[in-house]
């Protein structure tokens, strides 16, 4: 993989750097849980943490148990949308497809996330059942109704670590 692809790591003020690595403790837990290393956190604008969540496929069985979509599981029904447009959601990995929607209709306005898609693909190899939808969450955030920021790959040396020998 050449490096004149992967996507150029994004600087955090302490504030984005604390809740992302709060984000990648919670991939480590997942680990740990015997699931797939990605958490996720939604952040209020006035600091108030929201949600936080893992990924839980192993231990439910549930194909959509993903860390950001869980996390918007646990925020929404006790905030309303316009709460959640100034909320940001700091997720250990890349949104897919699947959570970058679910971010859309959550309209969660900010997105600050650790490693790539490009990256990551290099820890998934080449198993079917490991692939993704080769589309960034860009691409989904760009063809919104409303602003999505969204800022990463950031911390990537710390957010592969979740990923080392976790994927064969």
């Amino acid at each position: 993989m050449s490096s004149l692809l992967l996507p150029t790591e994004s600087r955090l003020d302490e504030r984005d750097g604390r809740y992302l690595r709060q984000a990648i403790s919670l991939a480590d837990r997942a680990r740990e849980r015997g699931n797939r290393p990605f958490g996720a956190v939604i952040v209020a604008a006035d600091g108030t943490l929201i949600a936080e969540a893992w990924n839980a496929n192993g231990e439910t069985g549930d194909c959509t148990a993903h860390a950001e979509l869980s996390a918007i599981r646990i925020a929404s029904p006790s905030h309303a949308r316009d709460q959640l447009a100034g909320a940001t959601l700091y997720s250990s990995s890349e949104p897919c497809v699947m959570c970058a929607g679910a971010i859309f209709w959550s309209a969660i306005g900010r997105v600050v996330y650790g490693i790539d898609a490009v990256r990551l693909r290099a820890f998934r190899g080449e198993r079917l059942d490991q692939k993704d939808v080769e589309l960034s969450c860009r691409d989904v955030f760009a063809a919104s109704s409303h602003p999505i920021e969204c800022i990463g790959p950031a911390l990537v040396d710390e957010a592969a670590a979740s990923h080392a020998g976790a994927w064969k």
